[in-house]
């Protein structure tokens, strides 16, 4: 309270609260100054005394951002959907050539051209003969790339809509990433590891098949998304571990100068600390920032590129959702079918083979970001952190990856003065923007674009340009093994134990784990052999370590790959000597060099470790706990 009283008083003179406590007419003076001494410009200042309450702190305001904001499409409602054959996957729009290509599950790639108003259809290629994993554009727009779980990687000429190469990988590939700076003579393309922590760094004109460099010692856990900086000429990358990197794409691969000095004065262990990983990472268009979107916390982060630090933090968990929409604090209210319904497919996006597929992108100016939610497309302006737009809100799908033009579409050449100031018509037209947001949909074979079209007609905006796919059971478990079988979730008696399943690396232990769990094969099964600080062991029909067969009745061969038994919670198949697999599997909970090329490797545990500890420590008489663990089910995901 003395400052507030102090204040109350003119400078220079004494109160009779003063004299009885003692303080002297220069320390009266120095209290009723020491609350506004941002606003006194001398302590020799005579006149009354200011109000003693604080004034309003002002908001933040982002300067001309109306001009911003009429640079995105004004229509809430998409104006028009296209098709592929399959579900999309990847949807990206090149810089400087204006081009929006369109990738699917299937392996398909479509070119579209940006015209006056909308798209045209340009040439369209079944690139690859399984999933697309990952796709890069180059800085100037003109090559575009995509990693197949093929194990080959195709190069386009944007231009020209031409495929230029193939690379044959030697290992299936996670992520890939264009990381040279615009105009450079010798294009660069990184492509990581499915499995290995390596980085291959390739010709980007696909005239060698050998990788320029190889670098692993960067990462030591698979990497997960990349991303290149063009002002900064640096490589941002994060792994399965949750560390990131910044390296440059030069022969020494070293973190630039200009950047932070020491990782500690950053915030780039968030997601370390989070127990989360980058599931794509995104550069503004000014370099200076750059934006994840994290799984299992589901969170938006915006970090500053020079200094690492966190500028924003996006909260986007299923837990939040529920408690903003019971507290009625959300955006918008649900009725609660539809919350309930929209909830479900929040639920199932969780699904590993679908979190790279989500991104976050900004707008041109770099002040806003834009994402997918239950509620639709935000646009949160991040100087003020507000949401200033909703796309589709009210449409019937969830988005997932997007991609944003605000060109001019028409503007050819330069336009000078004379030229400006004309009342020409025609050069008025030509100088129009055409934004247009563009998104995919959960378990939607079409994506969607938003348009500054008001006048929308719901019977014609869905173009039926292609005749999709009609599978049976079947079929698509044979169109799709990879995705029905590229994780799953151990339900024990314990707890949850979450792995992630190598089909590339054992194709036959996977169809017969996956198989099995589908089929109730472990369904009560106990883990019958435990040993501390080797292993837990399970998938014995028997439960003494006897029984168990393979889904063909017999004993199949052994699958050794470049994966070893060089970390803990790696899973193995169990056996009794070469080429004797049946059904058995065991987790380990150390390192177990010894192992390699004994026993098949077909997944790892990434979630539910502290599961494998706890069963690990249970009582045991002769290797077998004294109290029965039992697998419940196997979810396979």
């Amino acid at each position: 309270m003395a400052d507030s009283e102090g204040a109350q008083h003119a400078p220079g003179k004494r109160s009779r609260e003063d004299f009885e406590n003692g303080s002297t007419p220069a320390q009266a003076t120095m209290t009723g100054a020491a609350v506004h001494a941002e606003d006194s410009s001398s302590e020799d200042d005579i006149g009354p005394a200011l109000p003693s309450s604080a004034p309003k702190k002002k908001l933040r305001k982002l300067p001309y951002e109306k001009l911003y904001t009429n640079a995105l499409p004004s229509s809430q409602r998409y104006s028009k959907s296209l098709m592929h054959k399959d579900q999309l996957a990847f949807v990206i729009m090149t810089p400087f050539t204006d081009f929006l290509i369109t990738s699917s599950i299937d392996g398909v790639v479509k070119f579209w051209k940006k015209v006056a108003v909308g798209i045209e259809a340009v040439k369209e290629f079944k690139a690859h003969a399984g999933e697309i994993r990952s796709v890069s554009v180059s800085q100037d727009g003109r090559s575009f790339a995509t990693a197949g779980a093929d194990k080959t990687v195709k190069i386009f000429d944007v231009v020209n809509f031409d495929l230029l190469a193939i690379i044959q990988l030697e290992i299936a590939p996670r992520s890939i990433c264009y990381v040279h700076k615009r105009g450079a003579s010798l294009p660069l393309l990184a492509v990581s590891e499915e499995v290995g922590r390596s980085i291959r760094i390739y010709d980007g004109r696909g005239e060698r098949q050998e990788p320029i460099h190889v670098l692993s010692n960067i990462h030591r856990c698979p990497v997960t998304a990349m991303a290149y900086n063009n002002e900064y000429d640096c490589v941002l990358s994060a792994d399965e571990g949750g560390m990131v990197e910044y390296w440059r794409p030069d022969r020494n691969h070293e973190k630039p100068s200009n950047v932070w000095e020491y990782k500690s004065s950053t915030d780039l262990f968030e997601f370390k600390k989070a127990k989360s990983l980058p599931a794509s990472i995104v550069i503004s268009p000014s370099c200076s920032h750059f934006a994840t979107f994290s799984f299992p916390d589901r969170r938006v982060r915006i970090f500053d590129f020079a200094s690492g630090k966190l500028y924003r933090s996006y909260d986007e968990s299923i837990a939040t959702i529920i408690d903003m929409q019971q507290a009625g604090t959300s955006l918008q209210k649900l009725e609660d079918v539809d919350f309930g319904r929209r909830l479900a497919v929040e639920r199932e996006i969780e699904n590993p083979a679908l979190q790279n597929k989500i991104n976050v992108i900004f707008d041109e100016s770099s002040n806003f970001i834009m994402y997918g939610s239950i509620l639709g497309v935000k646009v949160i302006n991040t100087l003020t952190n507000r949401v200033v737009k909703v796309f589709g809100k009210d449409e019937p799908f969830r988005s997932l990856n997007l991609a944003l033009y605000q060109g001019q579409p028409q503007k050819k050449g330069v336009v000078t003065v004379t030229m400006a100031a004309s009342a020409n018509p025609l050069l008025q037209e030509a100088e129009e923007r055409d934004p247009m947001l563009v998104a995919t949909g959960f378990g939607k074979v079409r994506f969607y674009i938003f348009t500054n079209e008001e006048e929308i007609s719901k019977s014609t905006r869905d173009v039926q340009n292609e005749k999709p796919k009609h599978l049976n059971a079947h079929q698509q478990l044979e169109a799709k093994p990879n995705e029905s079988g590229s994780a799953a979730i151990i339900h024990t008696t314990y707890g949850d134990i979450h792995i992630r399943l190598f089909p590339d690396a054992a194709p036959k232990a996977v169809e017969n784990f996956v198989t099995h769990s589908k089929n109730g094969y472990y369904n009560d099964t106990i883990f019958h052999r435990v040993i501390r600080k080797f292993m837990i062991q399970c998938g014995d029909p028997l439960g003494d370590g006897t029984g168990g067969e393979s889904i063909w009745g017999k004993e199949f061969s052994d699958e050794f790959s470049t994966l070893k038994h060089d970390k803990p919670y790696t899973v193995s198949m169990a056996n009794a000597g070469p080429n004797t697999n049946g059904s058995q599997f065991f987790i380990t909970t150390e390192k177990t060099p010894w192992l390699d090329n004994k026993h098949t490797i077909f997944a790892r545990c990434h979630k539910g470790m502290d599961v494998v500890h706890r069963i690990e420590n249970v009582k045991t008489y002769k290797e077998k706990p004294v109290d029965d663990i039992k697998i419940v089910n196997i979810d396979i995901i």
